[in-house]
């Protein structure tokens, strides 16, 4: 498949999903959820192609351009001067996070396949509209073109909270709004900044071209993009990464938005909006402000494990499921800040590898609370008892999702641990007593976890929760691809590392001053 082809079936994946929200519109509410469904499915089968062509082939120079697969620019306006334009593109670190969105989606369509929802169209659109917003966004190579799908993914993704959640869904909708618009907003100052700049250097008014702002930004010729410049930059694209990861301090919005929010939307907000952050942390902060990231490093690192500790605390006094879970989400992701900000070979990897576990287990936990609730009208803790004794499958399942988040070797949240703890350890930027300090986390998290499933499946059972009903076919057709998933990457890790380490290779020769790598590149590929 040549480069050209990985561009068509790149850019039908993207957009498949938008047709689909128009035909939704257009079709009655009955044959909307079979429109959504099938716009998702073709995205997933166009994706899995591109994805499988990702740091496979032999001569995998002859597939890409810049260093992506599926490379396009096509300029959007012919104004003189202004060099902005749609430009996309695919490489190890983005082609996972591609796979996780057109995964889920027509999953989470299918586990509520058998359900009313009120304003049905409104909510396949939404949905539609904010797959199509995280596609983009994972892929875009402008910066203008990012922010148009980084916007994008706020509007449906407030609505999912706003319309279909919970009882508080509409002080949880409006905190979540505000929190990721003002941070959005300042992003944008930063890109207009950096536009304006890196346009003079290359005789245009503006551009947003990401491979001409980063040429100009490491040149180190304009003062605009000086040390100091640099600094206040990282910063501003620093607060919105942060709220969208959530880090700690800025992560206040994101309990009650889990809590609330309706299961579809729990599910996309921890399974993949919290990525987005952590995806621009690794696609834009570290090759784009070389000379400031030194800086960042130990900043960003002590919040991301200040985030894990104090997630975990959190997560081990919550009585309602849901907000133990988000706690939780909370200290995994500060996991994966502390991996990238430790600007290691190894870490890198293992972060972008963990997006990806967490993302699946987290999924599949809170789908599984949905599950609790909806046979029994609660999400407390302290509500159940015994639940093993009659529901020996959903046990199961709920135990393998359990340990693959909290990290047992053979499931997926063991190897990217695994990989950021030594890639960490072994850095350059951050002190070793930080990455000790992390460790702590992984104790606690094996507390809280193990726990709240000790509590909820075993002892006596509960005389009031009287028969469990088993779970349907739905609910099997989405709970057991995720349970062979978090298999396959906890026993073979390979076809997934193998492109991740290379899209982290080419990101950190583009960040030539910070990437001390102490890890020799054959020993990065033996993880």
């Amino acid at each position: 498949m040549n480069n050209e082809t990985l561009s068509i079936l790149l850019n039908v994946g993207i957009f498949a999903p938008l047709a689909g929200a128009v035909l939704v519109a257009i079709f009655n509410e009955r044959q909307a959820k079979l429109m959504a469904l099938l716009a998702m499915v073709i995205s997933l089968v166009l994706g899995i192609a591109i994805t499988a062509n990702v740091g496979m082939a032999e001569d995998a120079s002859s597939l890409m351009t810049n260093g992506y697969y599926g490379f396009q620019d096509i300029k959007w306006f012919g104004l003189e001067g202004y060099d902005i334009s749609y430009q996309v593109g695919v490489d190890g670190i983005s082609a996972f996070m591609l796979l996780l969105t057109i995964a889920l989606f027509p999953l989470l369509v299918i586990y509520g396949w058998g359900r009313e929802k009120k304003q049905a169209k409104l909510f396949y659109v939404m949905l539609l509209l904010l797959e199509t917003g995280l596609l983009g966004f994972f892929v875009s190579l402008d910066m203008m073109l990012f922010y148009v799908f980084f916007e994008l993914v706020l509007i449906p993704s407030s609505f999912l909270i706003g319309i279909w959640g919970n009882e508080n869904r509409g002080e949880a909708a409006l905190k979540f709004f505000i929190y990721t618009l003002l941070g959005s907003l300042l992003m944008l100052v930063g890109i207009i900044y950096m536009g304006i700049y890196a346009g003079e250097a290359s005789g245009m008014s503006i551009t947003t071209d990401y491979f001409a702002i980063q040429d100009a930004i490491q040149s180190g010729e304009l003062p605009a993009f000086a040390a100091q410049a640099q600094w206040w930059l990282l910063l501003v694209f620093a607060i919105s990464f942060s709220i969208k990861a959530p880090v700690f301090p800025l992560h206040t919005w994101q309990a009650q938005a889990y809590a609330e929010s309706s299961t579809e939307g729990t599910v996309i907000l921890a399974a993949l909006l919290s990525k987005m952050g952590a995806y621009g942390f690794l696609r834009f902060c570290l090759p784009l402000f070389p000379e400031a990231i030194p800086s960042f490093t130990s900043i960003m690192a002590i919040l991301g494990v200040i985030g894990i500790i104090y997630g975990a605390y959190m997560a081990t006094v919550q009585n309602d499921l849901k907000k133990l879970l988000a706690y939780s989400s909370l200290s995994h992701m500060g996991f994966i800040i502390l991996g990238i900000f430790a600007v290691n070979f190894v870490s890198v990897s293992g972060a972008v590898y963990q997006m990806l576990a967490h993302g699946v287990s987290t999924a599949a936990l809170f789908l599984l609370v949905d599950m609790l609730e909806r046979r029994y009208g609660s999400r407390m803790i302290s509500d159940y008892r015994g639940l093993a004794k009659i529901a020996p499958t959903f046990t199961a399942i709920f135990m393998i999702s359990v340990l693959a988040s909290v990290g047992l070797p053979g499931l997926s949240g063991f190897v990217g641990e695994f990989m950021i703890m030594t890639g960490a350890f072994e850095s350059s930027f951050i002190g070793k007593g930080i990455t000790i300090f992390a460790a702590i986390g992984v104790v606690l998290a094996a507390i809280y976890l193990l726990n709240m499933f000790r509590n909820v499946m075993f002892g006596n059972l509960k005389e009031d929760l009287g028969e469990f009903a088993k779970p349907d076919s739905r609910e099997r057709w989405v709970l057991i691809p995720m349970v062979l998933f978090m298999f396959w990457l906890g026993l073979y890790a390979t076809p997934f590392l193998k492109p991740i380490n290379q899209g982290t290779e080419n990101l950190l020769k583009n960040a030539p001053q910070v990437t001390v790598v102490d890890n020799s590149h054959s020993e990065g590929d033996n993880h």
